[in-house]
């Protein structure tokens, strides 16, 4: 009958969501701005795989680690399709024009292929499957900034978001495949990143961090990333400000000037080096030399008091040499980054070393130098830490300490950890500590009293 058929079909407005997200900050706004496109569509979301009608990944494929982490969950979500048919399963993001073929031919693990510019045809390609059809849509676009959605964002703290400035990248550098998977570099216009500041201003948030693959080159008409950090400090001066990632080819100085003139833009810079030698550099297609690197270190922390440097560095690319290896270990040494992500080299197909090198370096000789690189960083980041004792810093309250209820744990202005009894203090609040003990990863700290920007930097430049 006409009635049991309305009960046994599940409209679009009711369909249940579920969004698992790897990889990079980049990946977790695009996923916030999913939650918009399908919340629009009167979709609910919910919170595990098992309660979803639909399960959407966002995927990375910068490393294989990650990528085998997603195939690994995919075979569990097959479980899931074998206990309920109707279960829609999806790819979004990085990985899903790679492997579009294997994953829905091959392996038949999915429904929905969707790649980083299509997040806006989900919806249609979910009727697409409900209509028995395998749906994809990876096409790149020179346009597509997502400028006009206000992401969703239904996990985190509350206190500090991610706001996408630009998506692609131009550089192409031999090793990395983003400029591949996300196309060329385009950016937001301004007036729609400050909108979004301003709402997250509205709605409590104290601290925004600027997403793009390389956000100093960032251009919307005449206004450059310098002017974007400008304008967005002085929005809310109780908002501190973060940016991710800048390229040392291109960062101009009067950014470094206005970071040391804001007490709102944060003295920390994360600045990738990737490698320690020439021969490297021009192998990985990085346009600068080390000694044009070490130049621009100096400059920064020459121009901002207390700077607070973190780094990306790959161990055996293709060619490595011992002694490159250690030119990397030294310029680590000389920079003394308070905080460095660091991988061994993984062969991504279409990149420039995919197609014109050999991964040459065994996996050992990886492992072990980066086991080298690692262990050399936490013995400069407990050495770092332990300098800060003494000092006093202004603390974000993100939350609760991982360790304990009756502590509270937040970040400093230089974006380290530190930790301190709760006492009165929240989730939202500005606390000036002092730092009595330190780890590699976590500075200690005794708590003095709430504060606000303003007061603590007009204390700090009176004093």
């Amino acid at each position: 009958t006409k009635t049991s058929m309305q009960e046994n079909s599940v409209h679009p407005v009711q369909k249940k969501f579920y969004i698992e997200t790897y990889g990079c900050q980049m990946n977790f706004a695009d996923s916030e701005i999913v939650n918009a496109i399908l919340l629009e569509k009167g979709m609910n979301q919910v919170t595990e795989a098992e309660l979803a009608d639909i399960i959407l990944v966002n995927t990375c494929s910068i490393r294989e680690n990650a990528e085998t982490k997603v195939w690994n969950r995919l075979k569990e979500f097959r479980g899931l399709k074998a206990q309920n048919k109707s279960l829609t399963v999806g790819v979004l993001g990085c990985m899903a024009e790679r492997i579009k073929d294997q994953i829905i031919e091959e392996e038949q693990l999915v429904d929905i292929v969707v790649g980083p510019d299509a997040y806006r045809d989900i919806p249609r390609l979910i009727e697409e499957v409900e209509d028995g059809r395998k749906a994809v849509n990876v096409l790149l676009s020179l346009e597509e900034t997502y400028a006009d959605i206000a992401p969703v964002r239904t996990t985190g703290n509350g206190v500090s978001a991610f706001v996408s400035i630009m998506r692609g990248c131009d550089n192409m550098c031999s090793f990395c495949v983003v400029p591949f998977t996300r196309g060329r570099e385009r950016s937001r216009p301004l007036e729609s990143i400050l909108n979004e500041i301003r709402q997250l201003s509205d709605q409590g948030y104290k601290e925004v961090t600027l997403l793009g693959q390389n956000v100093n080159s960032y251009k919307d008409g005449n206004h450059t990333f310098s002017t974007l950090m400008d304008k967005a400090s002085l929005l809310d001066p109780e908002m501190r400000f973060r940016f991710s990632s800048p390229h040392p080819k291109d960062f101009p100085d009067e950014l470094l000037y206005l970071i040391a003139e804001r007490p709102n833009l944060c003295n920390y810079i994360h600045i990738p080096a990737q490698a320690g030698s020439d021969s490297m550099l021009e192998r990985m297609r990085r346009p600068y030399t080390r000694d044009q690197y070490l130049q621009l270190i100096e400059k920064m922390k020459g121009i901002i008091p207390g700077l607070s440097l973190s780094t990306d560095i790959i161990a055996g690319f293709c060619g490595e040499t011992e002694e490159e290896h250690q030119q990397t270990l030294s310029l680590m040494r000389e920079v003394e980054y308070d905080l460095a992500y660091m991988f061994a080299y993984s062969e991504r197909e279409r990149t420039l070393a995919y197609r014109k090198f050999e991964d040459d370096v065994p996996e050992e000789v990886k492992k072990r130098r980066l086991s080298e690189i690692i262990s050399q960083q936490m013995s400069i980041q407990h050495r770092r830490n332990h300098d800060e004792i003494g000092q006093r810093h202004v603390v974000l309250v993100e939350g609760t300490s991982k360790r304990s209820e009756q502590q509270l744990s937040g970040r400093t202005d230089t974006n380290k950890i530190a930790v301190f009894d709760r006492k009165e203090f929240e989730k939202g609040d500005y606390v000036e500590v002092e730092i009595t003990g330190a780890t590699s990863a976590t500075l200690i700290a005794k708590p003095i009293a709430k504060t606000s920007l303003g007061a603590y930097y007009s204390a700090v430049l009176e004093a």
